[in-house]
């Protein structure tokens, strides 16, 4: 239980408050030394609160300069010895080919054997945990696998249910196997440094166990729907039973095919995929088994065409399962995958087969092709079932590239260097890729395991996803479905270096007042002034230290934003607005440093001079660390340089650091991690420290949670003195969520929590003095594949948010049902009662008096003295906020779909901000004084989202989308605003990587237009040539010389940008 109230600090200079919830001593014992030009302005105790003006402390120049240097040496020491040692921890110092991770050897003390009722037991005892080893059966031999153990003292026994044992070594890994009895199973318990396996005998199954010989590479089975009722799957406790598996066809194996087979069976399967099945559903051998890629005699042509005879080498990958909208069924459409490596490549061809003239494929940009048809593969190439590359292809060989990590959004912002054809063929499409090891983060060496997911999604068919892998529903995770690859040896471990020169040069003009006063009576309409050409040249630089680890160098990197940001509604907006980062440097790596409560959010670095980030993973560790030296704070142009306030800020630097680290537990996808973050610029100060991890906890549920502290030293506004005191706070703030995913039902608890004093500066941070917890529940039905309603879905929301104080802010409860239909078409409907409560103190000064009404500024300007937040006797107000809302959506062809969303509110809060010169306040107190308090009340609001997208051919996209924001007064019946926006956008794809495309944005209560004009061309990530055209105009709006109306179309400004850069890639 949370406790209701949160004590604050006694004020004293000297000590803190012993009832503070969290206190974090990030500051040296010394104190902190608050320095400008160079020169100590204050001194700081360890959690000290000082006032507007501190209290001096006794300290002489020469010992607070003495105590400033000890001071910035001790953190410029602990971040160079951080660095360092993550740096020589990453290079390994002995086989430097391999790349392997040395570790810690298990000692293995001689086996021991009991017989028992029912069969035998082996006991294997270590001298340390043995929570690492894995099952898997090959060959009809039953294998346990310890990594990095020694077993030189022990020998072989012989036991019930079991006729023969091996002791072996694979690399550094013991290998224990067992040759079962017909009609034995065995099930292994794991008690920290013990394994007890035990062995069982069922004479009565043993007519029905059929072993096979040898593991194929091929994998052939019969169509899911076929497929007998048992299945070969190691189950949660880890106990793996002999149980039927479906004969190989001898015809499906070229003669090629049995010769690697036979020669891959002579060598020891190190590893075992973890196949999590519907009930019903076989998994053939071939499957359960990791596949051996072969090594291909020379590489294939990357044409799109399967003509080249070096793919008969390859593995055969084929007899998918469509698990939505089916559910592990048969799929609509045959599709069959090779796969095959080389020292520098590996190399897939997939054959999707289908009707040519239905086949969905559109030139489009890279990342945009989901409204095509797509096949693809998500690589775990740490085999950690946490996290995957993502990698999919349209049918003309369009690349879309992301990283899959369990429990978050697929994260699109990442670019891959590979190749990829495409063609559309008389039974389908061929797609062939080639993709660099040197792309990849991975762990070289023999015997090592990928999982790996093929995918393939046909639009036309409900947007039927198929799998290689049978994909269970009652399973919330991806990647612990994932199937298994191996054989991937000899792989080049070349380190790869790659340089990033960028030029951008452009011209940017604005509007300012004109050169002569105008004459009275008349509207100063101002002049366009061009700036100087300003010529930016940067140096981004990648070097892979290992196949694991990468460390990014950028000196005036480029980040001129070749995209801008959406226009969205502001109005009425109490709290900030999240924008994505979109900046190569800071995309490279970014799912690393991604918490619940996003306490690192790149775009609070503004413009650095240089950045460093080293980052990677080692055996079980992930780890990355980020500098950056940012003039984005102290870049002041135009009026604000005259104005003297910013005078001290001018031209100065913040100093940012960010240090992640996180490891795998378990065998699960379960992590634990730290990160740690410090921005430092002049008056401002944020330390933080954070403590995560999230657990799987079985096949369904799934619990995380994130603590952290901060310390900040700042202007912090304090509502009961009306001003910004210059002080110390310490802060702190929780996530917990519990999620609960089968297969017809959910439910996930989510609570969070900050702090008054909470600051994130290298993060984002919407509410702080708040506690949100919500109970989401839902329930959907079976997907019918052929049926007209396909799914329908219900889920219910009840949420509650107070402050730390103990005070109910708001309360709400959400019901939603919706419905899937054929041909990619779904709506729904939600009704949802709230509450909301807020204070004065949230928006500015409480009032100081308890008598005290604040009607009008006039008013409290007769008593400075006198402050208060809102207009009227109350320091608090109250709505019951209830809406209605619908949704719905549909994509019948290729060429158009459509999209739409509407909300209604009775009972919305005005904040009484006022949007604007067009929309001025219309509170009560606004309308008879301009200047009074803000004075918040009830109205109706009205928001519409909607969207348009057509596409006539295969090369032209457009789109049109419209917001639409409506708020009414209800006490003075006066329109607070009445915003639309409209953005178009076109997009004319000549190939692959060259475009054209235009966007213009309108939004009303600016009346403002803005409008981008690029043309581009990008053959690969880091090579690109972008001539771009921004403009930005008022249309009947308001003027930024004038302020006032100004008929007609005015140009406040524009820019005119060329923008190149070029990969330079050597290894070696």
């Amino acid at each position: 239980m949370i406790s209701d109230t949160l004590h604050s600090q006694s004020g004293s200079a000297n000590s803190t408050s012993d009832s503070r919830a969290v206190q974090l001593e990030l500051e040296s014992s010394l104190g902190a030394i608050y320095m400008r030009n160079g020169l100590p302005l204050r001194f700081a105790l360890p959690g000290a609160v000082s006032q507007k003006t501190p209290a001096p402390v006794s300290m002489d120049l020469e010992s607070i300069r003495q105590t400033g240097h000890q001071y910035l040496t001790q953190r410029l020491l602990f971040i160079l010895t951080a660095l360092l040692a993550l740096i020589s921890f990453s290079i390994p110092a002995a086989n430097a080919q391999s790349f392997t991770t040395t570790a810690r050897v298990k000692r293995v003390a001689p086996f021991q054997s009991f017989d028992t009722e029912e069969g035998s037991r082996v006991r294997i005892t270590s001298d340390s945990s043995l929570d690492d080893y894995k099952v898997f059966e090959s060959a009809g031999r039953f294998h346990i696998l310890i990594p990095q153990a020694d077993a030189s003292e022990t020998d072989s026994l012989q036991g019930r249910a079991f006729v023969d044992m091996k002791v072996e070594r694979d690399g550094s890994d013991l290998d224990i196997s067992f040759l079962l009895q017909p009609g034995a199973k065995a099930t292994v318990a794991q008690k920290f440094n013990r394994l007890d396996v035990t062995f069982t005998f069922s004479p009565d199954a043993a007519a029905k166990i059929v072993l096979v010989a040898a593991e194929r590479v091929t994998s052939t089975q019969a169509p899911p729907s076929e497929l007998s009722s048992n299945t070969l799957a190691r189950n949660e406790n880890a106990s793996l039973s002999a149980t039927p598996i479906p004969t190989p066809d001898p015809k499906s194996s070229s003669k090629k095919n049995e010769k690697d087979a036979k020669s891959s069976d002579s060598k020891s399967t190190t590893v075992t995929s973890q196949p999590v099945s519907k009930p019903g559903i076989v998994l053939p051998a071939e499957k359960a088994a990791p596949v051996r890629i072969p090594k291909l005699d020379k590489p294939p042509v990357i044409d799109g065409h399967l003509d080249d005879e070096v793919w008969k080498q390859a593995a055969t990958f084929k007899d998918f399962y469509q698990f939505k909208p089916g559910d592990n069924i048969a799929p609509s459409k045959p599709t069959e995958v090779l796969i095959g490596y080389d020292a520098k490549f590996i190399y897939m061809a997939f054959h999707a087969f289908d009707e040519p003239g239905k086949v969905r494929a559109t030139v489009a940009k890279r990342d945009n092709i989901f409204d095509d048809d797509w096949i693809g593969v998500l690589l775990d190439t740490f085999n950690d079932s946490r996290r995957a590359y993502e990698l999919l292809f349209n049918p003309l060989g369009v690349q879309a590239d992301a990283i899959f990590t369990e429990g978050r959004n697929d994260d699109f912002s990442f670019d891959l260097v590979m190749d990829s054809k495409g063609s559309i063929t008389d039974d389908g499409y061929v797609v062939e890729v080639a993709i660099p090891f040197k792309s990849l983060h991975y762990e070289a060496g023999k015997d090592k395991l990928w999982g790996i997911h093929l995918l393939r999604t046909i639009k036309r068919f409900n947007n039927e996803q198929d799998s290689w892998m049978p994909i269970a529903r009652d399973n919330s995770s991806t990647l612990n479905q994932e199937g298994h690859i191996t054989g991937l040896e000899g792989i080049s471990t070349e380190r790869t270096l790659e340089l990033i020169p960028s030029l951008t040069v452009s011209e940017t003009g604005r509007r300012v007042p004109s050169y002569l006063p105008v004459p009275a009576g008349q509207t100063d309409f101002g002049r366009m002034v061009n700036e100087p050409v300003k010529i930016d040249p940067g140096l981004t630089a990648k070097f892979g230290l290992t196949p694991t680890v990468t460390l990014d160098l950028a000196i005036n990197p480029d980040f001129a934003q070749v995209e801008a940001d959406q226009t969205v509604v502001t109005a009425n907006q109490r709290f900030p607005i999240f924008f994505e980062e979109k900046r190569p440097f800071f995309l490279e790596g970014i799912d690393i440093f991604q918490t619940p409560l996003t306490v690192v959010h790149t775009r609070a670095i503004i413009d650095p001079d240089i950045a460093i980030k080293l980052s990677g993973k080692r055996g079980r560790n992930t780890f990355g660390i980020m500098a950056a030296s940012d003039n984005g704070p102290g870049n002041f142009t135009g009026a604000d340089l005259l104005d003297p306030a910013n005078a001290p800020f001018i031209n100065k630097n913040a100093y940012i650091g960010v240090m992640r680290l996180k490891h795998d537990v378990g065998k699960g996808e379960s992590t634990i991690g730290m990160e740690a973050t410090t921005y430092n610029f002049i008056e401002k100060h944020n330390d933080l420290l954070s403590l995560d991890g999230r657990f799987r906890l079985d096949k369904k549920s799934v619990a995380s949670f994130q603590v952290v502290g901060t310390t900040t030293r700042t202007n912090f506004f304090e509502p009961d003195q009306n001003q910004n005191i210059f002080r110390t706070g310490n802060a702190f703030a929780y996530f917990f969520r519990y999620d609960y995913d089968s297969r017809n039902f959910g439910w996930n608890y989510d609570a969070r929590g900050f702090t008054r004093d909470y600051r994130a500066d290298v993060g984002f941070t919407r509410r702080t003095n708040n506690n949100r917890h919500g109970l989401f529940v839902y329930y959907h039905t079976d997907q019918k594949p052929k049926a007209t309603l396909i799914r329908t879905n219900f889920h219910v929301l009840p949420e509650i948010q107070f402050d730390w104080q103990g005070r109910i802010q708001s309360w709400g409860l959400e019901n939603q049902v919706d419905f899937n239909l054929k041909n990619q078409t779904n709506f729904g409907v939600g009704v949802s009662l709230n509450y909301e409560r807020i204070f004065e103190e949230e928006f500015g000064a409480t009032r100081n008096a308890s008598s005290l009404s604040c009607f009008s500024a006039a008013q409290l300007q007769s008593n400075p003295l006198w402050h208060c937040g809102f207009a009227g006797d109350d320091s608090e107000r109250s709505t019951h906020r209830n809406n209605i809302y619908g949704f719905a959506g549909t994509t019948p062809s290729k060429k158009y779909s459509l999209n739409m969303f509407t909300i209604y509110n009775w009972g919305a809060f005005d904040f009484d901000f006022g949007a604007g010169p067009r929309f001025p306040r219309v509170s009560p107190a606004a309308l008879l004084d301009p200047n009074a308090p803000l004075d918040p009340g009830k109205g109706n609001e009205w928001h519409l989202d909607g969207n348009v997208t057509y596409q006539p051919t295969n090369a032209l996209r457009l789109s049109l989308d419209y917001t639409k924001d409506r708020l009414v007064r209800r006490d003075t019946g006066r329109l607070a605003f009445d915003e639309n926006i409209y953005a178009l956008r076109g997009t004319y794809q000549f190939t692959r990587f060259t475009f054209a495309r235009a966007r213009i944005d309108y939004e009303t209560i600016e009346e403002r237009v803005r409008a981008q004009f690029l043309l581009g061309w990008a053959p690969n990530p880091g090579t690109s040539l972008y001539v771009g055209y921004n403009d930005d105009l008022n249309f009947n709006g308001y003027g930024p010389v004038s302020g006032l109306l100004e008929p007609g179309f005015r140009r406040n400004g524009r820019t005119f940008f060329i923008k190149m850069s070029y990969l330079f890639r050597k290894s070696f």
